[in-house]
């Protein structure tokens, strides 16, 4: 399906204006203070085109903490660090369990089920570490980000990092238990302050949007290779398969995109060689997932065509 530009325009616009309407807007994450703070009333939505073209609507400008999504440029670092080493520490299966869950670490010998579960983004900090201070692993993280947004005001909110530290105890219970059976390798402390930085990056709906570009373009942006076309396809089947915890096959089945989402309200959702799409909503389902950013991605399939089951034929 052709989609024009003035019809993405469009179709950002509408979808925006009604979410605005919807009661029903889950229930915002109140485990971490700062979280439970936003107005349940936010929404955002920004679609980067790959020909550069940015449309934007609603809270698109605001910054929020990503959170989860986080985990995918981890990922991105740790395989360019180590490469395919990493899967001998981390799976490549869905988990069909809670993004915090312990039960499988131990039927499993202490080896996360994929890296955007909590477990497995942990051993993820831990094999950034391997070379690296917690400073420098933090500061790597940024300007990688910064690099891909192409913006250097992008920032970690410490409040919502210290905020992670005081009330993380279900992680601290998951990296000691994984450092049980040798699969942490480094000090507990120095990797989850590292792991709980991440997720304290704050990024509106636009600059997410731009940072997804090169998983859109086949590892590159604007010209420049970040990573191979096969990494880039590999990590994009992974948020297909794994990106929304439990709730990944219903994503995949209403959405059809490779996509990730935060406990903040975000999702980074990807049409491979045609956009990339950042939208929030702070209010939450069951499984953890921003309720109406699921919608509104739902919405902007139907009308462009965008998932990835959709033929490509025209005609």
């Amino acid at each position: 399906m052709l989609v024009s530009a003035s019809s993405i325009a469009d179709i950002v616009t509408e979808i925006a204006e009604e979410m605005r309407g919807i009661e029903d807007r889950g229930t915002v994450a109140s485990y971490i203070p700062p979280l439970a703070s936003v107005p349940a009333d936010k929404f955002g939505l920004a679609v980067v085109m790959a020909d550069g073209a940015v449309h934007t609507a609603g809270d698109a400008e605001e910054a929020f903490s990503i959170q989860s999504i986080s985990k995918v440029f981890a990922l991105t670092l740790a395989l360019g660090a180590v490469g395919d080493q990493l899967w001998r520490r981390v799976g490549r299966e869905p988990s069909g369990s809670a993004f915090n869950s312990i039960v499988q670490l131990e039927t499993e010998q202490g080896i996360p089920r994929n890296p955007f579960i909590n477990a497995g983004a942990i051993v993820v900090c831990d094999v950034l570490l391997g070379g690296l201070r917690p400073r420098e692993a933090i500061g790597q993280m940024l300007r990688f980000v910064r690099e891909l947004v192409g913006d250097d005001t992008i920032r970690i909110d410490e409040a919502v990092a210290q905020a992670e530290h005081d009330t993380g105890f279900r992680n601290i219970a998951l990296a000691n238990y994984m450092r049980a059976f040798g699969n942490i390798h480094g000090d507990i402390g120095m990797v989850l302050g590292t792991y709980f930085h991440f997720c304290a990056l704050a990024m509106s709906c636009r600059q997410l949007a731009l940072a997804g570009r090169y998983l859109m373009n086949g590892g590159r942006v604007e010209g420049h290779r970040l990573i191979t076309q096969s990494r880039a396809r590999r990590i994009n089947a992974l948020m297909m398969s794994c990106g929304h915890y439990d709730n990944s096959g219903d994503f995949a089945f209403r959405i059809g995109l490779p996509g990730k989402s935060g406990v903040g309200g975000g999702i980074l959702a990807v049409a491979p060689g045609i956009a990339s799409i950042a939208v929030w909503s702070p209010g939450l389902n069951e499984e953890g997932n921003s309720h109406l950013g699921q919608l509104a991605l739902e919405r902007l399939v139907q009308r462009t065509g965008w998932s990835v089951f959709e033929p490509r034929v025209d005609g």
